[in-house]
């Protein structure tokens, strides 16, 4: 079976990217099939060096090609079935006109404004034979009224850290993620300055970076805040360790996040989490986070408050059901494998 992945990149190694690449190098393990990978680049944009290494550690064919290219018709052309990411037309359309088996994987919520562009990413998702929405809150966006057959929600993770620490050893609040408006850091900051609390055992942990930062760092002086860490961007086996070394992840962001993969990542080592009720967050967040309302600086600092009061026991039942009912959330690799085959068998009978 002649499966081609094909998915939109910015030129970087994200999330989308690390999906994909997840994706096929596990179907290259299943012998039943013969894979191919198409990145297609958008607003002529140059490769990352990070993209290109990802790529050859697949062991499949992965091309680069432009939107347009006249390669991408003759990929779909070579395909049994075709797994699209969101919903591009010129990779709809091009499919059903060929007759490709096409499943899709939504990671964006639908933006609801009057456009010829907007209408055929609508038109597109109803073509597909199977569409897997990756949260909730994504597919209300796409089908709000009435759920289509074949859609579901399927959320979308490649690889998750593995550490461990044990929960009496671990400090502080983290956050991790890029430094860009509208991800709560902000609120975040001014929350732990209300609270100013014991800087060894609960110490303010941001990590990343991005354009945000001298705004942050000048609200930090300002409100003189003490017991900030600032570590930067870590390779990922170090992120592991400090994330599951983190008495709580805090995800505070209002920009109605598609999921959410930093609690998803936090509860996968153990750690409970802070989220916002922000677009997917509760979801990737589980029923043991403790919930805000985005924005809210006051319950912000309740739930921080919240969390350091919180007696072991508590804590450590959080953690726990926070890490197991993630197991059911999620679903593995196989999932896929056995969709496609579903798929296909459906076109031929």
């Amino acid at each position: 079976m002649k499966l081609l992945i094909i998915s939109p990149t910015h030129g970087h190694y994200g999330g989308l990217e690390a999906f994909v690449i997840a994706v096929g190098t596990a179907a290259m393990t299943w012998p039943e099939f013969e894979v191919q990978i198409c990145f297609k680049v958008v607003h002529d944009l140059k490769l990352k060096e990070d993209l290109k290494t990802a790529a050859k550690s697949v062991g499949c064919p992965v091309h680069f090609v432009r939107s347009g290219a006249s390669k991408i018709f003759k990929l779909i052309y070579w395909a049994d079935i075709v797994h699209g990411q969101n919903t591009s037309p010129d990779i709809i359309f091009p499919a059903k006109l060929f007759r490709k088996s096409l499943v899709l994987t939504i990671h964006n919520w639908r933006r609801r404004n009057l456009s010829v562009h907007n209408v055929l990413w609508g038109i597109g998702m109803r073509l597909a034979q199977r569409r897997w929405y990756n949260s909730n809150f994504v597919w209300d966006t796409w089908e709000p009224v009435r759920k289509l057959p074949g859609s579901e929600c399927v959320p979308t993770v490649s690889h998750l850290p593995e550490a461990w620490c044990s929960p009496a050893e671990r400090k502080g609040f983290l956050f991790m993620g890029r430094w860009i408006e509208n991800k709560g850091l902000e609120e975040l900051v001014a929350a732990y300055a209300r609270l100013q609390p014991d800087s060894v055992q609960w110490p303010l942990i941001l990590m990343g970076d991005g354009p945000l930062k001298p705004k942050i760092l000048a609200l930090i002086a300002r409100l003189r805040v003490k017991g900030v860490e600032l570590p930067g961007f870590l390779d990922n086996e170090t992120k592991a360790r400090r994330l599951a070394s983190a008495r709580w992840l805090v995800a505070p962001a209002r920009t109605r996040e598609d999921l959410g993969l930093t609690p998803i990542e936090a509860r996968s080592v153990g750690v409970p989490v802070i989220v916002t009720r922000d677009g997917g967050l509760p979801e990737a967040g589980g029923d043991a986070a403790l919930i805000v309302e985005p924005g809210d600086v006051q319950q912000l600092t309740d739930a921080l408050k919240t969390a350091m009061a919180m007696s072991e026991q508590e804590y450590v039942e959080r953690a726990e059901r926070g890490q197991k009912t993630l197991k059911d959330y999620l679903r593995p690799m196989e999932f896929y494998r056995e969709s496609y085959a579903s798929v296909l068998k459906g076109r031929t009978n």
